[in-house]
Parts: structure tokens; sequence; C-alpha cells
């Protein structure tokens, strides 16, 4: 079968780019075609035989390009036609769409349709969800300026996202966000989009709410890789691993660290809370990790807790922190409690609530067998590896063309 897999950044460099490369990798593997389109750039790693690319775009920039953004980010003629070129040499089976709005925006999908009506055939289009873009002009369904949840938008009052300056605390750019949602939802430009896959049940029941994508929509918890667990000797420290920033609920976990000075945390991550972080006495803040350094620490603390305040889809640290035997107290908001069986190898606390978070983290932590039997049950977690995420897609793929 031939894929052609589209998201704007065609390199390393977050969650949908990860999973784009390992996926990429994975159907390659099983002997599909697989090429790539999106924006160039000096880093790009992944590509197309026909070698085009659109241009880079950087809404921080200055100068007289930025002038030109308002009408590229609605709509681009130049990612239409150099797809429409991209299809027309590789004639994909499939095209899997990943996060294109902004700088490839939804000509894309109009590039898919016009190249079957030339070609007579149907190529099947997918969606990953990766957020909440469909829904939301921020992509988060949270208001920045007060950091509440919100969903005002999702019936199309995209409004409501020029009144709170919902996007970078911006007028201009959220005017422009309310527009592209606006358009494109009257347009009813997203009935292309034969099948969205749902990283989460809670982000599926998100989009059904909204008629034009109830019936298309399909769960696939994202995956994960075989991870390397030896016999580790649990240390006393509780973690939290991530980002520093109001979102994930560090402004309630470090009131909580405060008020429980006889317990060890560690931190490990970045963000603008960082020197929030810092002043805590008992907070060890050993800051950004990747790779083994991370999973060491990972693996050796108590518990880890995942307090996040906003609609999270399907937390690849949660996935994380589970594979390497180490269990979960995590906020009950958003894709959260799918990942996590409370009371066999977890628990939940309610999201943002700093009693109910202090009493979680206060019982397991004078609980250290309870958590060793927890850690234990982790063991037992299994999550979709690529190779079997691979067959579950493909399954789509090909009920889809069948149709």
């Amino acid at each position: 079968m031939k894929i052609l897999i589209i998201n704007k950044f065609l390199k390393p460099r977050g969650g949908s780019e990860t999973y784009i490369i390992e996926l990429g990798a994975c159907l390659h593997q099983k002997g599909h075609e697989v090429q790539y389109f999106g924006m160039d750039d000096p880093d790009r790693t992944l590509g197309n035989a026909s070698n085009l690319y659109t241009s880079g775009l950087d809404f921080h920039t200055r100068g007289m390009r930025r002038f030109k953004y308002p009408f590229s980010i609605l709509y681009s003629r130049e990612a239409k036609n150099k797809l429409e070129q991209v299809l027309k040499d590789f004639n994909p089976d499939v095209v899997h769409l990943n996060n294109f709005n902004y700088q490839l925006t939804p000509s894309v999908i109009y590039g898919v349709r016009a190249h079957d009506k030339r070609t007579g055939k149907k190529t099947a289009i997918f969606y990953t969800a990766h957020d909440y873009q469909l829904l939301c002009p921020n992509h988060m369904l949270n208001s920045p300026g007060d950091g509440q949840n919100c969903e005002l938008c999702v019936d199309g009052r995209y409004q409501n996202c020029v009144r709170k300056k919902c996007i970078h605390s911006s007028l201009v750019k959220s005017i422009l966000g309310a527009a592209e949602g606006a358009v494109y939802r009257k347009l009813g430009t997203y009935r292309y989009i034969d099948r969205i896959i749902c990283p989460s049940h809670f982000l599926e029941t998100k989009m059904n709410q909204v008629e034009l994508f109830r019936g298309r929509t399909v769960t696939l918890h994202n995956f994960a890789g075989n991870m390397e667990v030896p016999p580790t000797h649990k240390k006393d420290y509780v973690l939290y691993f991530g980002r520093y920033s109001s979102e994930k609920g560090m402004g309630t976990l470090l009131k909580a660290c405060r008020e429980l000075p006889y317990i060890p945390f560690v931190f490990a991550g970045s963000g603008p809370l960082e020197r929030l972080a810092e002043g805590v006495p008992n907070i060890r803040n050993i800051g950004f990790m990747t790779g083994e350094a991370l999973h060491k620490v990972i693996r050796e603390a108590r518990f880890s807790i995942y307090p996040s305040e906003y609609y999270e889809n399907c937390p690849f640290s949660v996935i994380e922190s589970q594979l390497l035997c180490t269990p979960v107290l995590g906020a009950r908001i958003g894709g959260i409690p799918e990942l996590i069986e409370d009371g066999v190898n977890g628990a939940l606390f309610d999201s943002g609530n700093l009693e109910d978070l202090k009493e979680k983290i206060r019982n397991l932590w004078n609980s250290p067998a309870l958590c060793s039997a927890w850690a234990g049950n982790c063991g037992k977690v299994r999550y979709d590896t690529a190779e079997t995420y691979c067959d579950k897609l493909m399954e789509l793929y090909r009920e889809e063309l069948r149709q």
C-alpha cells in the first residue's frame, strides 16, 4: 500500500513528529511505500520522491513577510499546488494528515480531492488528532487568560476566541485563528476526512459533539516502545517530570510540596515556572533530562505525579512511568483516567484540588508497601507497540478503501 503522511514539520520536534517518524518507519518495515509532505527546513529528515515542500513559516518573524501571513494561514495555494504534484507522482492509496493548520492549512484536503477528481480514484484521508485543533483555535480547549478549560468554540462560536485573545494573548492572531475555524466549519471542509484517529476516548467524545465529525471517529491510544526495566531499588522521593507550566498543574503541585515539607520531591523538566520550583526546600530540581538518564530517575521514584489541569489527550509521561514500573498519581481530567487503573497501578485525584492532591500524596508516601505492589502491577500494563498499532491502523485503511 502507498501512504503519504502529511505534517507541518518533517523533523524531530515534538509528539506528533515522533509519531509520524515511528509510524512511517514501521509501515515501511511492513513492506508499504511511505512518503511525507510538509514544510521545508534545513533540518528536515523526512521527504518525498518529488522533493516538493512548502516554504517555512515563522509567525514570530519581523519584516514585510509577516504581512502575508494572514492570507497564508487561511489558505495556502503553495501547499495545495505542491501537494497535487506529489500526489500525481506518488499516487498514494492513503493520505494520513497530522498537524496541518496554519502552516499547511486545510487547502491540502482540497488538494487530495482535486487529485481524486482528475484521476477518478478515491484516496482515503485519515487524520490523527494530536490535539483539539479542529475544535478550538488555540488547540487546547483552554483559555490562557484565566487558565480555565473552555469549550465555547466547540459548537462554532469562534467569537469567543477573539474576545478572550486565546492565541498567544494576541487580538490579531486570535482573529485569524477564529476566522480559520469559522471559514472551514462553514464550508464543511472536514467532511472530506474519512476517519479521525483519536488517541483517547475523551477526545473522541469531544469530537463527536460536532455533527460534522460524528460517526467517523475511532480511538487508538498512542503506541509506546518496549522499555527494558532492570532490577531497580526504589529510592525515597516523589517525582514530577515534564513541563513546568500552569496548565500542567505546577502551581497546585508547588503548593502541595510546600505544605508537605517532610516529603522529598524530584523535579525533572523545564518551563516558565522553573524559578518557583527552585525556591522550595524539599524540591530537588534536576532540570531537563532525556533518554536513559531520565528513565533511571523515573524507575527509582516511589511514585510519579501527573497533576495536569487542562484536557490532556493521551500523555506519554503517564505511559512512560508505568512502563518503567513506577505508579502514577494522576489528575482526574481529560484522557488521564483512561491510562490509570485507580487503586491497582496508580491513583487519581481531582484536578486542581490542592487538598485532595495533598491527601493522596501523604497516603501514598506513608504506604511504601502499597506503592511497591502498584509498581509490580505497572509491569503488567500493556500498550500497543508501533507494530501492533500499525496492524490496527492498516486494518482501518483497508476497511476504508473497501467502501
